[in-house]
């Protein structure tokens, strides 16, 4: 599905030359397709969005408002939820919750978008700042604009010190140290992010990586994450 979703609200009232309708245009839609090819369960995460249990060939659809910003799509695995939709996850859980409100633990592979900035354009990119978890595609669907992807064997090669259960841990959430955190705002590559980044060359492996790594589509069009591409 293409191009924005326009929600209108439309307002009726009786005057002295009958009825009167005012409509007033709210917002504009972007549209998300999330889909879970992997071979196992995965519960989709997102902010704005909530959440989503998406077993093999599923998909989930997410309408998100024109001008948001700091948003993020990223797969949960290994989950358990009681029917009012409280439980855990072993990787990228959410507080908790089914429907997430807040963003998830590490270690997550993570889709991050603003859509409708300078020059109505939509910034989008992979990051594995907050680590990994599944491989994951992120693809305008519109506009000629060129898709991302990470699908290397990040867990499968994962160096010893940053393993973790279902994932592989960024530097930053395992040593906590400005030389991988990046707190004082000036950092450059290491070791460690030059693992994820031989692997997955569009993505995000340290905060600072924005050159490589940051991708532009103009606004308007629709996007589609693919866990498993």
């Amino acid at each position: 599905m293409g191009g924005w979703w326009w929600v209108v609200d439309c307002k009726e009232s009786l005057g002295k030359g009958g009825l009167n309708r005012e409509e007033r245009v709210v917002t504009l839609l972007t549209t998300f397709d999330v889909r879970n090819n992997c071979p196992y369960t995965v519960w989709a995460a997102a902010v704005p969005g909530g959440g989503q249990r998406l077993d093999k060939g599923q998909t989930w659809q997410i309408n998100v408002p024109a001008g948001t910003k700091q948003a993020r799509i990223w797969p949960r695995t290994n989950c358990n939820f009681d029917g009012a939709g409280r439980g855990s996850c072993q990787t990228g859980d959410c507080n908790g919750l089914l429907q997430c409100q807040g963003f998830g633990v590490p270690p997550n592979t993570l889709a991050e978008y603003a859509l409708n900035q300078f020059n109505n354009l939509d910034f989008f990119d992979i990051s594995l700042v907050d680590g990994f978890n599944v491989p994951l595609e992120f693809s305008p669907t519109s506009g000629g604009c060129q898709g991302i992807r990470c699908t290397a064997d990040i867990n499968g090669q994962c160096p010893n010190e940053l393993k973790a259960p279902g994932g592989c841990n960024n530097p930053c959430t395992v040593f906590k140290t400005d030389q991988y955190c990046c707190n004082s705002g000036n950092c450059g590559p290491t070791d460690y992010s030059r693992f994820f980044k031989d692997r997955c060359p569009d993505a995000y492996s340290y905060p600072k990586d924005d050159q490589t790594s940051t991708f532009t589509c103009l606004g308007g069009g629709d996007y589609r994450v693919v866990f498993c591409p």
